[in-house]
């Protein structure tokens, strides 16, 4: 899937500083964490970052196009893929947002980049949004892909957005209820919670499908992405607030992209909601559902492209 690619394995800093912010990322010292990525091509470089239950495979479609121009960069998320899965804090405070962001951070540090484009889908783009905020000198220009902002979605939560998105709901109860539940019968849901949307099973290869179905299958994983929706139900809403409060909002130019048969264009403005926490956005709806990488690749791609040029 990435043959031209180089495969690495970095250990993160867990004390990574930023000028404006101090130090952002003090949830998980004293942790070792490692994460896992690939990298590839040439030209500006731009880091992606995937969804749940996924990995950095979400973008086998995409990336090497996107290598013919950029320093393509696509990492597991911590908790997810090969990357390290810690055991939950009480707080959930490790599997912040914010704990995230600055893990991906240095890893772009390491490699060389001090600044960098910047996209992500579905959880990822929620650690992308943290990083705008937290790291926005690092940001040149920041792709979202089928999110509106968590804070957001929770206040706006309706019983046609609780059904359609019930794992948020369900994820977060304490540890290790889902956990359990989900070990019992890993690939019913699975296929319930990726087999759902406009394009089903189709949009995922057969080597995507076992990798998923792997990941959901795995204690710790399982555990480390229901952390990951326990922090947003909580101390990311906090850290959303501080910035409400405090009229803080992402300072770089800003794309949004969402599903035109998905849950967010059904349930949510994204464009209205994006811009109370955005300084300048643009976006609009893809021929497609939830899965924009898998569903659309081309399309995507020359999205990436227009938006990012090669400056």
């Amino acid at each position: 899937m990435f043959s031209n690619f180089k495969h690495f394995c970095l250990n993160v800093n867990v004390g990574v500083n930023d000028s404006v912010n101090g130090s952002v990322k003090d949830e998980d010292e004293g942790e070792n964490i490692a994460i896992n990525g690939v990298i590839g091509g040439s030209g500006p470089p731009l880091l992606l970052l995937h969804g749940y239950p996924q990995s950095h495979l979400i973008w086998h479609r995409v990336a090497p196009a996107l290598a013919e121009r950029y320093t393509v960069i696509a990492t597991d998320l911590r908790g997810y893929g090969a990357s390290s899965k810690p055991a939950g804090r009480a707080d959930h405070a490790n599997y912040s947002k914010r704990a995230m962001a600055g893990d991906q951070v240095d890893v772009m540090r390491q490699l060389g980049f001090e600044s960098f484009y910047l996209c992500g889908h579905d959880r990822g783009a929620r650690v992308a949004h943290r990083l705008a905020l937290d790291y926005s000198t690092c940001v040149k220009k920041l792709v979202m892909l089928d999110i509106s902002p968590t804070l957001a979605m929770y206040e706006q939560t309706t019983m046609e957005f609780a059904r359609a998105y019930w794992w948020w709901f369900f994820l977060i109860q304490p540890t290790p209820f889902p956990e359990s539940m989900v070990a019992g019968a890993p690939e019913t849901y699975l296929q319930k919670k990726i087999g759902w949307g406009h394009a089903g099973l189709t949009a995922f290869t057969d080597e995507t499908y076992a990798a998923y179905l792997s990941y959901v299958s795995d204690p710790a994983t399982m555990h480390a992405m229901c952390e990951d929706y326990r922090a947003a139900a909580s101390i990311d809403l906090e850290h959303d607030r501080a910035d409400r409060n405090t009229a803080k909002k992402i300072a770089c130019p800003t794309l949004i992209l969402w599903g035109e048969h998905g849950v967010i264009n059904r349930c949510f403005k994204p464009l209205e909601d994006w811009r109370r926490v955005a300084i300048n956005v643009q976006g609009h709806t893809m021929p497609c559902g939830h899965y924009i990488p898998e569903e659309v690749p081309e399309r995507l791609v020359k999205k990436l492209t227009d938006f990012y040029g090669t400056a």
